[in-house]
């Protein structure tokens, strides 16, 4: 039996939707790969500021007192090194 032209133009209609998504899907993922790059920075500084806060904290307490400065800042040396981790901490946060 011959089909129906509305059968037809329906089935054109779901082929075109089918190409038509098969774009967008392509193009969404171009974009999702392309976004992770914007922040590629957000890593290699929080791991350095990171431990550059516990090499602070490390040395205050094996030579704090042998180092000049670290030896005249007391016990802010701790409060030093501990916003070093913390801001690491939040710089992390920053990464997608």
């Amino acid at each position: 039996m011959p089909e129906s032209k509305t059968r037809k133009a329906a089935d054109e209609k779901r082929k075109l939707k089918r190409a038509q998504n098969l774009v967008e899907d392509r193009q969404v993922k171009q974009r999702r790969t392309i976004m992770p790059g914007q922040r590629a920075w957000v890593p290699p500084l929080f791991i350095t500021v990171g431990l550059v806060g516990v090499a602070w904290l490390v040395v205050y307490y094996i030579a704090g007192s042998k180092v000049p400065v670290m030896n005249s800042w007391g016990n802010w040396n701790i409060l030093i090194a501990m916003g070093l981790i913390a801001a690491a901490f939040s710089l992390a946060t920053l990464w997608k």
